[in-house]
C-alpha cells in the first residue's frame, strides 16, 4: 500500500473537486459533504500567500571556514556513513582497538543511525501525520508568492464546473 497516495492528490480547497461538494449540500448527502470537507487542508498557509523576511546567513559552516576548524562528527547517517562503519569494523578485527580509534578520530563515524525519508521524524510518527503535513514537511522552501496564473486557474474551474451543471 502507498502511504503518500493521498498526499499527490493535491485537495486544497473546493476549487480541486468542482461542483462535488455542491451537489452533495443540495440533494443532502451528508456522508459526502463531510468526506469532501475532510479532505480540505486546515492549514491556512495553503490560501494565503505568505511572504519571506530576508536574513542575513550566519551558518556552522561559514564561521567553520572562517575560523579554520575541521568538519564536525555528523549526528546522523547517510549513504557514506556506512562505509565508513565497515572500514572502522575492518580495521577493529585486523589492527585492535588502536587501529579502530585511530580511523574513528581521522573520520569520526556519525552518532546515530536514523531511518531515511521520514524528514527527521520516527517512522511511526511520520507514519502518522495528514497528507498535508506530510507534504508541507517534503517541501524544502514554501512558495514565495500567489501564482502567476491563479485568475486562469479559478475561470477555468468556473467554466467546467458550468460544462458539469449542464451536462
Amino acid at each position: 500500500m502507498q502511504v503518500h497516495t493521498l498526499d499527490k492528490a493535491g485537495i486544497i480547497n473546493e476549487l480541486n473537486i468542482g461542483s462535488g461538494i455542491c451537489h452533495a449540500v443540495h440533494q443532502g448527502r451528508r456522508a459526502d459533504f463531510s468526506l469532501l470537507v475532510a479532505l480540505f487542508s486546515n492549514d491556512v498557509r495553503d490560501n494565503t500567500p505568505v511572504e519571506l523576511i530576508e536574513q542575513p546567513q550566519t551558518t556552522d559552516e561559514l564561521l567553520r571556514e572562517r575560523f579554520e576548524l575541521a568538519a564536525p562528527q555528523s549526528l546522523r547517517n547517510d549513504q557514506s556513513s556506512y562505509a565508513v562503519s565497515a572500514r572502522q569494523a575492518e580495521l577493529f578485527h585486523h589492527g585492535g582497538l588502536a587501529s579502530a580509534k585511530l580511523c574513528h578520530y581521522l573520520t569520526p563515524e556519525v552518532l546515530t543511525y536514523l531511518p531515511e525519508d521520514t524528514q527527521d521524524l520516527p517512522e511511526d510518527v511520520y507514519l502518522n501525520l495528514s497528507g498535508h503535513e506530510r507534504r508541507h514537511l517534503a517541501v524544502k522552501s514554501p512558495p514565495k508568492t500567489l501564482p502567476y496564473d491563479l485568475y486562469n486557474k479559478l475561470t477555468t474551474a468556473y467554466r467546467h464546473d458550468q460544462l458539469r451543471a449542464q451536462t
